[in-house]
């Protein structure tokens, strides 16, 4: 069967639930997801953080939620951990303007502690309800590789008995699909950490990344 053929068998899906999948292009996607109301997490954010890069790119990073600093400037991996995860792609190989970012939940959640807001996980319920966009996300791309960034994006992808710890720097299945997953830390659990943990989680992410990039091209 040639190769082109071979790469259809279907667009991949989260291994979580996703009781439907919005239509059309990205910028599309993008417009109404900024008007989502499918959970309570718009109330308080200054806006919703979509996806952001080509639209045929081959590469999906998926993170877990944005944070204060994305949830200000509308995009995604702009703040510290993003960062440290651009300059990370670029020691890997990978060029960030080829790749498209996105993060599981597109709304900032956060506790007000005066004038800080400080980050909180996203709900069972909260991912649930964001776990359509991510769908439509990897329905319109149809990505050869995803590198789901952090527990939660593995899990939302790969299941719940998926275990970072364990899986990390596998290259998995996505569902029925053609696209492979690899799992690997979150820059913002890099950040957090202490040497020399830091310097190994670090080490980890490059080579991670490194291995995302090579299948890509194999």
């Amino acid at each position: 069967m040639p190769a082109s053929a071979a790469r259809r068998r279907g667009p991949p899906r989260p291994a979580k639930p996703v009781d439907e999948v919005p239509t059309g292009n990205l910028s599309e996607l993008r417009a109404a997801a900024a008007a989502c109301r499918r959970c309570p997490l718009w109330r308080p954010a200054t806006q919703t953080v979509f996806g952001a890069g080509p639209a045929r790119a081959r590469i999906m990073l998926v993170g877990e939620q944005p944070g204060a600093q994305e949830d200000l400037a509308g995009q995604p991996f702009v703040g510290p951990a993003g960062q440290l995860l651009r300059v990370a792609l670029e020691a890997s190989g990978l060029d960030p303007a080829r790749l498209y970012l996105t993060n599981t939940v597109k709304h900032f959640k956060f506790e007000a502690r005066g004038k800080r807001r400080l980050h909180q996980r996203a709900s069972a319920g909260e991912q649930a309800a964001c776990r359509p966009w991510l769908a439509a996300e990897l329905d319109r791309l149809r990505p050869r590789m995803v590198v789901a960034l952090g527990a939660m994006a593995g899990q939302t992808l790969l299941g719940n008995t998926f275990r970072l710890t364990m899986g990390r720097g596998q290259l998995l299945p996505l569902g029925e699909s053609d696209t492979t997953v690899v799992a690997t830390w979150n820059p913002s659990a890099i950040l957090r950490a202490r040497d020399p943990k830091r310097e190994e989680m670090h080490r980890q992410l490059l080579d991670d990344l490194q291995l995302a990039a090579e299948h890509v091209r194999a």
